[in-house]
């Protein structure tokens, strides 16, 4: 009933006045914007209504005194920059607990009804929590940690988020929160925040903030959305509940930073994120297997060195460029791939520096590489890379052949570089998705990214 889909009904008659709502720092204050809060407050006294509904049907059924109740969400609200995004406004979320009398044994110490508990708890530890309901101890390799039940286990004193493609978007992000400060490290600094969604920009919020950035109407705050993104991020969600004061070079705060930076590099490899990789890698190594067995295989999943190459390609350190060259002869694909993001990442400076080992890995027996490479030589070369660049695109946005995943990135990369992509207008707009079968990705988003495109081209 909360979906962002219900949210944006144009001249929408709102029960909760437009005028009363907050609006966040980071969005304009518009009718628009104040209109899509607005109807999502509606919706949610609307689903508060089913809710009480269904706690009648347990009382009529005689069964309330018998039932554990959990209620919450998935992520944020719908409005741009909540959902899709782990930073507090995405990932913060309800979680309501209801103990009955019966079985308040089980309930946390804290608990008490009508009480609001600070404890970090994440989605990760539902399903440890309602094994320790059953009194079923929960097993080890379980990331998350139970907060109620016989086996209840100490809090987390961090909690991690992950970003990674939304719809036919790549993106690469991931954050850390202790419960005040949240730390944010973008894997794909060169790409902006706002990139477009077609879903996305259904929402009214969305075009009006993305058509005033246009026509510079924006504060610094509001403009953030619509522009690349710095490799680390910081805010103390006490202070600033809108995440808008970046402290990352605050000197009070490098204590705080340095924690957060190394949790969350930690975190990486205790959890053995597979995130790194290529979707279609992802897919190619786990062959015969499951992604979750290959991320914890270093034969087939290098992930220090994957790891440490990703670190080096996002930092936007101008001193790390020898490390970058060299890694264009490392002999797995992904630290390949990260290198040539590396040099797309540093714009000219990456091409002039790089631009031998880019023109090979045109040629890569990889074709996430061969995309990286060619957006690179096509967004800051001279003429003689663009076309270069353009007839690696040429094979690599073909659905026949390709794996969904490679299309996708190309399209992506070649909707960024806008005029320069029109040689390759006809061949885009001959693109035939009817025969892609996945089921996500699918043929709508290569459509999306098509008629984007097209649309740009004119």
């Amino acid at each position: 009933m909360t979906h962002e889909s219900q949210i944006r009904a144009p001249d929408a008659n709102t029960i909760h006045d437009p005028a009363g709502v907050r609006v966040p720092a980071y969005q304009p204050d518009t009718p628009e914007v104040r209109s899509n809060w607005a109807q999502y407050y509606d919706r949610i006294t609307q689903l508060d209504a089913v809710v009480a509904k269904r706690l009648n049907e347990l009382d009529e059924a005689g069964v309330a005194e018998d039932t554990i109740v959990f209620f919450y969400s998935d992520h944020g609200s719908g409005i741009p920059r909540s959902k899709r995004w782990p930073y507090n406004s995405g990932l913060h979320v309800p979680m309501i607990v209801y103990f009955p009398d019966k079985w308040r044994r089980l309930a946390p110490a804290e608990y008490a009804p009508g009480m609001q508990s600070d404890r970090l708890v994440d989605f990760m530890g539902l399903a440890p929590t309602v094994l320790s309901l059953a009194a079923v101890e929960p097993p080890s390799y379980m990331q998350g940690r139970a907060f109620a039940g016989s086996f209840q286990q100490a809090p987390k004193p961090y909690m991690v988020g992950f970003r990674g493609r939304m719809d036919e978007r790549y993106d690469l992000a991931r954050s850390v929160t202790d419960g005040r400060y949240l730390y944010m490290r973008q894997y794909m600094p060169h790409r902006i925040y706002g990139q477009y969604l077609d879903y996305m920009f259904q929402t009214q919020a969305t075009q009006v903030w993305k058509r005033l950035y246009d026509e510079g109407r924006l504060n610094e705050a509001q403009r953030k959305f619509w522009e690349p993104k710095p490799p680390e991020e910081l805010y103390d969600l006490q202070t600033d509940v809108d995440e808008v004061d970046n402290l990352v070079d605050s000197p009070a705060q490098q204590s705080k930073l340095a924690e957060l930076r190394q949790v969350q590099q930690d975190w990486i490899l205790q959890a053995s994120d597979i995130g790194l990789l290529p979707e279609n890698e992802i897919r190619n190594r786990s062959l015969g297997s499951t992604p979750y067995e290959t991320a914890r295989d270093r034969d087939r999943y290098p992930l220090e060195r994957i790891a440490s190459m990703a670190d080096l390609a996002s930092s936007l350190n101008p001193e790390v460029m020898t490390e970058l060259l060299a890694a264009f002869n490392d002999a797995d694909s992904a630290v390949r791939y990260w290198a040539a993001l590396g040099l797309l990442m540093r714009g000219e400076e990456g091409i002039n520096a790089g631009r031998n080992q880019l023109y090979a890995a045109l040629a890569d027996s990889a074709a996430a590489v061969r995309v990286a490479a060619a957006e690179a030589l096509g967004m800051y070369g001279d003429a003689a890379d663009l076309e270069a660049a353009l007839a690696t695109f040429s094979q690599l946005i073909e659905v026949d052949g390709n794996e969904i995943f490679i299309p996708m990135m190309a399209l992506s990369a070649l909707d960024v570089m806008e005029e320069k992509a029109s040689p390759l207008r006809a061949q885009i707009e001959a693109i035939d998705v009817s025969g892609v079968t996945q089921v996500r990705p699918d043929g709508r988003e290569i459509e999306r990214l098509r008629s984007k495109i097209l649309a740009d081209l004119g």
